[in-house]
């Protein structure tokens, strides 16, 4: 809270423009920035711009301190915490959600076929920022490694999910198809459901022993 009551003292003391513009995704958008009514506050958060002006309610709003991945978007190709970015500090950059991942023309992202084929969601609360996570890993790095998967997500914090089968969509679409990953799957597939979800023992965000607990358990025997 003192961070981001910082960060806002700061971008007010610099920002010079009554204006902010952002692109999202492929619209631009044009925002007056000022207290009185419908203008855009300073103290606004991206997420909250997102959902309420903008009516993309795909990105989720749950801790609002940058704790659970949720509310997970690409800011200039950059998997970002909206919850903790504010509106204003977005000027000029290009913001890509949920939302704009399918193409009108080819269909779903691969990702969010992935996820499909391998039912790697539940209630989907959480699904969205998982997914933004990982796109913009894939944006930087299109065949990442198992491991560099897990730290994609290691901010993204899920209760319901079987992370196994997050894992095991997103290494098919990086084509991790070696024979280490395929006894790993097979392993985790032999697991009782119950078993499937590791729990956080600090349950900070940014520990990513529950996405690397899915190998360290699946490989255990």
């Amino acid at each position: 809270m003192i961070r981001h009551i910082i960060k806002i003292k700061e971008v007010l003391k610099s920002m010079k423009k009554d204006f902010v513009t952002l692109t999202v995704n492929k619209r631009e958008y044009t925002f007056s920035v000022g207290t009185a009514f419908g203008q855009l506050p300073p103290s606004e958060t991206l997420v909250d711009t997102l959902r309420n002006r903008l009516g993309l309610t795909g990105t989720k709003s749950s801790c609002n301190e940058g704790a659970c991945g949720c509310c997970t978007v690409i800011k200039d190709t950059y998997a970002v915490a909206s919850c903790m970015t504010l509106t204003v500090d977005c000027d000029g950059s290009d913001i890509i959600t949920i939302e704009g991942l399918e193409d009108p023309e080819k269909g779903l992202d691969p990702i969010q076929q992935a996820f499909i084929d391998e039912y790697s969601f539940q209630c989907g609360y959480c699904t969205p920022g998982i997914i933004m996570s990982a796109k913009a890993l894939f944006m930087h790095n299109p065949h990442p490694t198992a491991e560099e998967i897990q730290e994609a997500l290691s901010g993204n914090f899920c209760r319901c999910i079987s992370h196994y089968t997050v894992l095991r969509a997103l290494n098919k679409v990086a084509g991790n198809e070696d024979a280490e990953l395929s006894e790993m799957h097979r392993a985790a597939d032999d697991i009782p459901v119950e078993d499937r979800i590791p729990v956080r023992e600090n349950k900070h965000p940014n520990n990513p022993s529950t996405w690397q607990a899915c190998n360290e358990h699946s490989l255990a025997d």
